[in-house]
């Protein structure tokens, strides 16, 4: 089950995500499902297993590609050129750091409404995120910052598996 809530706005930049980390708002929800969604939105799902290979973060990308231009076509959604760079960059961010720090397969999963897209990754590690102060000197280390600034809000949270990070775009009509 998942573990006490936290906001990024009263952490520390410098503080590790030990807990559950939830950017604004403070309900986590559960993904779209518990989104303010019309009930005649459909909701798009697209999920992808990575064994860490090379090629998986293109693999992952190619992946949220096409789901994104899935998105724009069944359900209208508004994705712009400006969401869609925002969208694969996060993608790249959150798989990079699954295939970096994870000792096993990840979990890539994509789902989306004409309003709302959320990317999350699971994978084996329970160690969570670290979000360090901006420092554009510092090499490395820049990820979770990256898709901190991209997306409405960020969830991490430690699941029976290790843990899961989930990135919400809110989309602009």
């Amino acid at each position: 089950m998942a573990e006490k809530v936290s906001d990024l706005t009263a952490a520390p930049w410098l503080e590790h995500m030990n807990e559950q980390v939830t950017s604004p708002p403070e309900d986590p929800g559960q993904g779209l499902a518990a989104a303010e969604v019309p009930p005649s939105a459909e909701v798009l799902m697209s999920a992808e297993v990575f064994d860490g290979e090379p090629g998986c973060i293109a693999q992952a990308r190619a992946l949220a590609d096409r789901f994104l231009t899935r998105l724009a076509v069944e359900c209208l959604a508004p994705i712009g050129d400006h969401t869609r760079s925002d969208l694969m960059l996060a993608v790249s961010e959150l798989v990079t750091n699954a295939d970096r720090y994870s000792h096993g397969p990840y979990l890539l999963e994509l789902e989306g409404t004409a309003q709302l897209i959320s990317v999350t990754v699971y994978d084996s590690s329970t160690a969570m995120p670290v979000l360090y102060a901006p420092d554009p000197s510092r090499l490395g280390g820049h990820g979770m910052e990256i898709v901190v600034a991209l997306c409405d809000r960020l969830t991490a949270e430690r699941v029976p598996v290790g843990k899961r990070i989930r990135a919400e775009f809110q989309l602009s009509i």
